[in-house]
């Protein structure tokens, strides 16, 4: 069944969306509301199943000072860094953050969001598992704060705060083919997230420019669920004849971090036999042995900026139209390319 919301209602018995708002908070008799109309309003949240906006019962109890955090996994060191800037930027604002992982569920996003407005926030930032879309709908549609970080609705417009996938892999590609490597292997994500789609574009882009024909069997996809094991038969494909490659391209930390311990385990050398580049990065990238050339993302930018949007969102000093932000992001380039 088709969701109702109190606009529905509004328009379809032609009253105003305060007056449903009133009958269904009860307050329709001390409004001097008709019992005709209260019964109409009434009558038709029960045929139609209507549930009860908790976020404008919210907005009208005034501020909570606080905005919830729906992110895929608070351990991943890429969303802990960018949660920790939200946070500390919020805290200077005067609000506290309320986090929570949905773990790449879609079911749990719904959830964890329908949790957080029943638990009065005042804005939501979320990193969506893409999946949710009659979730982030009913927000749009109730004109509740909200921004997306990290992934984002393409066809639909929202606040979003994004970096350049598409640069990013074509720049990492791209410095790669500069040095003389030619046999490029690509270990990515299979597709669902519109993130790891561009990061593919990106380095199929940078062959192109190169004037390199792409080759399917350099490109291995794996389950996020069984990600390590598939990495690992992965790396044992694209180091063999006839795909054996000279150079490895990640779109990922975590799928680098698994690749290095399959590299090292069939005793490889990098970057002599394979050279090396991660899309986004961990801690110990550059204290390896050798550093490992990298994608950075602006986690600090990522959160501060979301803060900035959803704030003037809260205020109700955003413009109307909704804005977008794609960052940029650098290559901070080590030795695991042979170049430093």
């Amino acid at each position: 069944m088709k969701r109702v919301f109190l606009k529905d209602i509004a328009k379809d018995l032609n009253v105003s969306k305060t007056t449903v708002s009133l009958v269904l908070n009860n307050k329709g008799d001390e409004n001097k509301i008709s019992q005709d109309t209260q019964q109409k309003i009434i009558a038709y949240a029960k045929e139609h199943s209507y549930v009860p906006n908790q976020l404008a019962r919210g907005l009208s109890r005034g501020k909570s000072e606080t905005i919830g955090l729906v992110i895929p996994n608070i351990s991943d060191i890429f969303y802990a860094r960018i949660a920790g800037f939200i946070e500390r930027k919020a805290k200077k604002l005067g609000y506290t953050v309320i986090f929570s992982s949905s773990y790449e569920d879609p079911k749990k996003e719904g959830e964890l969001i329908q949790s957080m407005l029943n638990r009065q926030v005042d804005g939501l930032i979320i990193a969506s598992t893409q999946q949710n879309r009659e979730e982030i709908q009913s927000l749009k549609a109730n004109d509740f704060p909200f921004v997306l970080i990290d992934r984002h609705y393409p066809d639909n417009e929202t606040d979003y705060v994004i970096v350049d996938n598409f640069e990013g892999t074509k720049k990492a590609t791209a410095h790669l083919l500069s040095l003389g490597r030619r046999k490029i292997g690509f270990v990515t994500l299979k597709p669902g997230l519109e993130v790891i789609r561009q990061r593919l574009l990106g380095y199929q882009k940078a062959l192109e420019i190169f004037g390199i024909e792409p080759i399917d069997e350099l490109i291995h996809e794996v389950s996020r669920e069984n990600y390590e094991e598939e990495t690992v038969n992965g790396i044992k494909q694209l180091v063999q004849f006839p795909n054996a490659v000279d150079a490895l391209v990640f779109a990922t930390h975590y799928l680098t971090a698994a690749g290095l311990r399959e590299l090292k385990r069939l005793n490889i050398k990098v970057p002599q036999e394979v050279a090396i580049v991660s899309f986004d990065e961990l801690e110990a990238f550059d204290l390896t042995d050798p550093a490992i050339t990298a994608v950075t993302q602006p986690a600090a930018d990522i959160g501060n900026v979301a803060v900035d949007i959803l704030m003037d969102k809260i205020k109700g000093d955003a413009p109307l139209t909704q804005m977008g932000r794609v960052l940029n992001i650098e290559l901070a380039i080590r030795r695991s390319c042979g170049s430093v």
